[in-house]
């Protein structure tokens, strides 16, 4: 895919960090000399460590390097490097490595997580939150507008790029037997938008760009009009004339 665009990503910053925030509530250390941010995109979770920690040294990981130059920019104070999930290894044990919304877009992260669990301090935490929205309407529609017109054969399986979240009883075995404690949630979140339009446009940042890179310029005016036609048909106005998008997220906080 094209790389990441970080203004696109912040326009609704608020509602991105939030579970990262709420995330980050429940990761119980009292202290830590060095968090990492693996997936730090354009640094609003890492600023959450660096906060909660004003003394740790803080480092975010990403593959974008568009979206680590924005990092900086907001945390001077902070390491940022550019590396690849997949591959990344600790310099020197980690007491928390925090992952959030960065693991649906690794393929096989099931037997990536125990390794980053691994790879923290005695007593350190592995945070990590997911989008578990492949079933939702708005990335149902995606798939279903993909395979209805001219872009079909553009797009072939376009749809495969993000990992399918597993359920949660197998994260817990994953960590069963090496972990002296496992926490995992589901939570909804519904976020009141004005219109469909402002669906797509916040889908526009993550989900949608495995959809609209791979198009000519010229073919995607026309894909994202037929499928913001079918969002404003799923996500109605309501009394108000907002309309709200339910997210389900997935978290696991595990500790050694």
């Amino acid at each position: 895919m094209a790389d990441w665009n970080p203004s696109l990503y912040l326009r609704f910053e608020d509602e991105r960090t939030r579970p990262a925030r709420d995330l980050l509530d429940r990761v119980p250390l009292a202290a830590a000399a060095l968090a990492v941010d693996l997936g730090c995109g354009p640094g609003n979770s890492t600023e959450l460590l660096a906060k909660r920690w004003p003394a740790a040294e803080v480092i975010g990981i990403d593959t974008s390097e568009t979206m680590l130059s924005e990092a900086r920019k907001r945390l001077p104070a902070a390491r940022f490097e550019q590396g690849d999930v997949t591959s990344w290894q600790a310099e020197k044990p980690p007491e928390l490595i925090f992952a959030n919304a960065v693991m649906q877009w690794v393929p096989g992260h099931a037997a990536l997580l125990p390794r980053l669990l691994a790879q923290t301090a005695p007593g350190g935490v592995l945070a990590v939150q997911m989008p578990d929205n492949l079933a939702e309407p708005s990335h149902r529609l995606m798939r279903e507008a993909a395979a209805d017109g001219p872009w079909a054969a553009s797009l072939g399986d376009a749809s495969r790029i993000r990992e399918r979240i597993l359920p949660a009883e197998d994260y817990y075995n994953l960590f069963a037997g090496q972990a002296s404690s496992i926490d995992i949630w589901r939570t909804t979140y519904y976020h009141v938008l004005d219109n469909a339009p402002a669906i797509v446009s916040w889908l526009r940042a993550t989900g949608l760009r495995a959809f609209l890179d791979p198009l000519d310029p010229g073919q995607q005016p026309a894909f994202l009009e037929n499928y913001t036609a079918r969002i404003a048909k799923a996500y109605p106005p309501r009394a108000d004339g907002k309309v709200v998008l339910a997210f389900p997220r997935l978290f696991i906080v595990v500790q050694r």
